[in-house]
């Protein structure tokens, strides 16, 4: 598989303190990547930097061979990287179909006068939209709520609809942040066949999260952050016995027990 995300050198620095320090991977077409790594290693600053929500202090990131580096978050997203965020962002008072349909026109790169004069540009791609929509509120199972306002739905299917909104421009490339974070076992196990199911009908994915488990049970290959760099990247076979990602979770000693139990 080809390189679809390459990463160079990314650093970024708070006040001195380097919150990722020259970290390099890089993620191939049609894989599910994981990033993982204990609090403080570094994983929500380099996807926040990545996705052009924070400024990086050094490297270099390009999409598709398209340098990325720098650029505002739409235009990145209009690239071609979207991403969910932690924190499940939603209009409460917007039906389910509407609150896609706002993700979409976010990224739909149509200026204001020809949204004003309501061309037929404009109506094709609502009409576009509205469809887009509806057939990713039936992939994350929300369709039976699309007319339905976001605030009945629970904290997992917010999750969902998260996931459907990050899909609604059509990326190359998607980057969850944390998305079974706080919600149930049956949830975790229905976003994981969510995104097994994206990623069968071609996209890649890159997730980050805090839940080791359902990482090694996703994705094909892991990449490993600690205090920002980068201590390990494989599949999680070997990620899962790499004495370097043990102490970075058990500490020094643990990881030595654990090797032994082993």
């Amino acid at each position: 598989m080809t390189a679809l995300l390459q990463v160079r050198g990314l650093t970024k620095k708070y006040l001195g303190l380097t919150a990722v320090n020259d970290v390099s991977y890089e993620v191939e077409t049609g894989a599910i990547v994981g990033l993982i790594g204990p609090n403080g290693s570094g994983k929500s600053t380099s996807i926040d930097c990545i996705s052009g929500f924070q400024p990086a202090d050094g490297g270099q990131w390009l999409l598709d061979g398209n340098d990325l580096t720098g650029l505002a978050p739409h235009r990145i997203a209009r690239a071609g990287l979207t991403r969910s965020f932690q924190t499940v962002r939603a209009y409460d008072e917007l039906t389910l179909l509407e609150n896609l349909l706002v993700a979409a026109q976010e990224n739909d790169g149509i200026g204001w006068l020809p949204a004003l004069l309501h061309t037929a540009r404009v109506r094709a791609a609502e009409a576009a939209a509205t469809a887009r929509a509806r057939d990713l509120l039936q992939t994350v199972g929300l369709a039976d709520y699309a007319d339905a306002p976001a605030a009945i739905l629970s904290y997992g299917q917010r999750k969902l609809l998260a996931i459907a909104a990050s899909m609604m421009s059509r990326p190359k490339l998607v980057v969850l942040d944390e998305p079974v974070a706080g919600v149930n076992p049956t949830m975790v196990r229905r976003i994981e066949a969510v995104i097994r199911k994206l990623n069968e009908e071609g996209v890649t994915l890159v997730i980050v999260e805090h839940n080791v488990d359902f990482i090694m049970n996703l994705c094909r290959r892991v990449v490993v952050l600690d205090q920002g760099i980068k201590i390990a990247d494989g599949p999680p076979g070997l990620i899962r016995s790499d004495p370097r990602v043990l102490a970075a979770y058990l500490g020094k000693q643990g990881a030595e027990e654990a090797t032994q139990r082993g």
